[in-house]
C-alpha cells in the first residue's frame, strides 16, 4: 500500500480505445483507482456494475472512475461494450503500474499461493495525492464505500 498522504505516482496506459491515457490528465478532479484481477470474472464483473450503477454520482462529485488489470486492451474493449461501462478502463499487461502502486501480490486458490492483482481501491484528490486506500476491497459494496469517502 502506498501512504494516504503522499503524492500518487503518475502513469500513462492504454484504454479500450488503444488512447493513452495518464494520471495527470485528471488533476483538478478526484480520481477512484481501483485495480481488479480479471474481465469477464464474476467479482470483477460485479465490482464494474456497481461502479456503473453509481457511475452519475460519482460525476457529480466531480470524480473520474478508473478500472485497472492486467487484461489487454481488447479484453477490455469486449468487458466494457458487454456491460456498456461507462467509465475508463486502462490496460497494464506489463504489471508497472500493479507494482507501482502495490497491489500485485502473492494470493491463495484453494491453499496454493500464485501471483495476482489483490482487489484495491485509491482515491486521490484533486492535486494528485492519496487520501484514501481499501484492500482487499468486497466488489459488491467497494463502489458505495468509496463514495462514501469523496
Amino acid at each position: 500500500m502506498l501512504n494516504i498522504g503522499t503524492k500518487a505516482p503518475n502513469f500513462t496506459l492504454l484504454d479500450k480505445n488503444n488512447k493513452s491515457i495518464s494520471l495527470s490528465d485528471f488533476l483538478g478532479k478526484k480520481v477512484i483507482l481501483y485495480f481488479y484481477p480479471k474481465d469477464n470474472t464474476p467479482g470483477c464483473t460485479k465490482q464494474a456494475l456497481s461502479y456503473k450503477e453509481m457511475y452519475e454520482e460519482f460525476v457529480n462529485k466531480n470524480t473520474v472512475v478508473i478500472g485497472i488489470s492486467k487484461d489487454s486492451v481488447s479484453s477490455h474493449i469486449k468487458f466494457s461494450e458487454k456491460y456498456d461501462l461507462p467509465f475508463i478502463l486502462l490496460s497494464d499487461q506489463n504489471l508497472d503500474v500493479l507494482k507501482m502502486y502495490e497491489v500485485w501480490g502473492e494470493k491463495k486458490l484453494y491453499g496454493k499461493p500464485y501471483m495476482g492483482v489483490i482487489r484495491s481501491t485509491y482515491l486521490i484528490n484533486e492535486e494528485g495525492i492519496i487520501e484514501y486506500f481499501d484492500s482487499p476491497v468486497k466488489p459488491d459494496t467497494d463502489a458505495k464505500n468509496m463514495y462514501c469517502k469523496i
